[in-house]
C-alpha cells in the first residue's frame, strides 16, 4: 500500500507545511512506509494529485493535510476509485466534516490515522462538481464562501470568521427568488437559503441536521423561507444547533436523492466551503462513493440511530 500526503499551504490561518512534513516523515520513516509528500500549488491541484494517484490502480491511502476545503478537493479526486481511500490530517480553520466522529481531535494525530478503520460515504453531485459534506445556495452560501476573506485576520478563526461573514452578508440582503423542485413538488418564492446535507457540521460548528447520515444514500435538505433582519439571530441560533423542527413556519425539511434550484441570476454555490456559481443548480447523491478511513475505535453515531463503526479494520 502507498501513502500520499497532500499538503495545502493556504489552509487555516497559517502555512503549516514544515510542521506537516516533519510529523509525516517522523512517523512514516519509523514504520518504513511507502509514502510521498506533495504540496498544492494552486486551487484544484489537490484534486488533480489525488486523481492521478487513484488512476494508477495501485492501492493508495491519500491524506488531505488541511481543512474542509482541502478534504473536498482530495475526496473529489479519489471518489469512485475503489483502490483509493481518503482521510484528513486536520489543520484547517474549521475542520468541520470530522466533527461527526466521536473524537475529532484524533484527526490531528498522524500515528492514529495510520491505524485506521474504513467506511464508505456518499458524495454530493452538484452540477459538474463533487462535494462530501454540505452544500448550499443563497445567504448561507454567500456567508460560507466569504469566510475565507476573514479567517486569516487575527482572532477571527473558526466560528468568529463565520459570524463576521454573516453580519456583512445580512447587511447586503437576505432573501432571493428561487424555484426549487424536490420530491415532485415545486416551491416558487422568496427563500433565504437552501442547505443540502450529507454530513452534519460546517461553518465552524453549525449542525443543521443532527440526524444526517453520510452513508444512507439520502440528502437532508432544509429550505429556509424569507426572514427579516430582526428574525435572523433567532433563526440562526436554532439552525446552528439543529433545532430546525422548532421553526416549522420558517424551515421545511426534506429527505431526497436529488433537488434542483433555479435562480434568477448567477448565484454563489457553497460546496464544502468552496465557491461555485450558477443559475441552475442540480444536486443529487453521486454515483461515485468514497472510501474514507479514520482512527481505529472511533464511531460516527447519528442522533437516534445505532452506533456506526467502520466496515472493516484496514490496519
Amino acid at each position: 500500500m502507498k501513502h500520499l500526503f497532500i499538503i495545502n499551504p493556504v489552509a487555516g490561518s497559517r502555512d503549516r507545511t514544515a510542521e506537516y512534513t516533519a510529523a509525516i516523515r517522523s512517523v512514516c520513516d519509523e514504520r518504513h512506509l511507502d509514502y510521498r509528500i506533495e504540496v498544492s500549488q494552486a486551487p484544484g491541484h489537490c484534486e488533480r494529485l489525488a486523481r492521478e494517484a487513484a488512476l494508477t490502480g495501485e492501492e493508495y491511502r491519500i491524506y488531505a493535510c488541511g481543512g474542509d476545503g482541502t478534504l473536498n478537493e482530495v475526496a473529489a479526486g479519489a471518489a469512485g476509485h475503489p483502490n483509493a481511500a481518503v482521510t484528513v490530517f486536520s489543520g484547517g480553520s474549521g475542520n468541520d466534516f470530522v466533527k461527526l466522529f466521536s473524537d475529532p481531535k484524533a484527526f490531528y494525530q498522524i500515528d492514529r490515522l495510520l491505524d485506521a478503520e474504513e467506511a464508505t460515504f456518499d458524495m454530493i453531485r452538484c452540477n459538474d462538481s463533487l462535494a462530501l459534506n454540505i452544500c448550499s445556495v443563497g445567504l448561507d452560501a454567500r456567508i460560507g464562501t466569504d469566510v475565507a476573506n476573514y479567517k486569516r485576520i487575527p482572532l477571527l478563526q473558526g466560528f468568529r470568521a463565520y459570524a463576521v461573514s454573516t453580519l456583512v452578508n445580512v447587511i447586503r440582503g437576505i432573501a432571493e427568488h428561487y424555484v426549487v423542485e424536490i420530491n415532485g413538488e415545486t416551491i416558487d418564492g422568496e427563500l433565504t437559503f437552501v442547505c443540502v446535507c450529507s454530513g452534519r457540521f460546517y461553518g465552524g460548528g453549525f449542525n443543521p441536521v443532527p440526524e444526517a447520515d453520510p452513508a444512507d444514500g439520502i440528502l437532508d435538505v432544509l429550505l429556509v423561507k424569507k426572514v427579516s433582519r430582526l428574525q435572523v439571530p433567532a433563526v440562526i441560533g436554532k439552525y446552528k444547533s439543529g433545532r430546525y423542527k422548532e421553526l416549522t413556519g420558517l424551515i421545511r425539511h426534506f429527505r431526497t436523492d436529488h433537488v434542483t434550484i433555479r435562480c434568477d441570476r448567477d448565484t454563489p454555490i457553497n460546496l464544502d466551503g468552496e465557491l461555485r456559481r450558477g443559475r441552475v443548480v442540480h444536486m443529487s447523491v453521486a454515483k461515485e462513493k468514497l472510501r474514507f478511513f479514520y482512527p481505529k475505535g472511533l464511531t460516527w453515531q447519528a442522533e437516534g440511530q445505532p452506533v456506526k463503526e467502520g466496515s472493516h479494520d484496514t490496519h
